[in-house]
């Protein structure tokens, strides 16, 4: 299928947790990303997105809202992190810090329980 002279095939993706959502269109050339979102209804359906607020996308790297499109552009929009990457990975490291610091006086209390006077 051809698109119209002039036009622009475009799609709007916006994943939630258990489902996706795929908006597909045309727009003139020269369309915005902003244009794009606006046009393809979404906003509407999910007034939780905020443009000022949620990060955008093109084929998932990051763009401004101002971005000019191009023929077969995914624009992605991006739901805020639920928490920071950076602080589960210390977490984590923290935690399997401590349990190999924990399992490690085990074995060494059980030694030394052994070894009283009077056992």
């Amino acid at each position: 299928m051809s698109d119209p002279a002039g036009q622009i095939r475009v799609e709007v993706v916006y994943a939630l947790p258990d489902e996706q959502k795929i908006f597909s269109f045309h727009l003139p050339e020269g369309a915005t990303v902003r244009q794009g979102i606006e046009q393809s209804g979404i906003l509407e359906k999910y007034p939780e997105i905020d443009l000022e607020k949620n990060k955008l996308g093109i084929f998932a790297k990051l763009t401004k809202p101002d971005a000019v499109l191009h023929d077969r552009d995914r624009i992605e929009i991006y739901r805020p992190l639920i928490a920071d990457p950076k602080e589960v990975r210390k977490q984590r490291a923290a935690e399997s810090k401590a349990t190999k610091k924990g399992a490690g006086e085990a074995e060494g209390g059980e030694g030394v329980a052994k070894g009283t006077p009077g056992n």
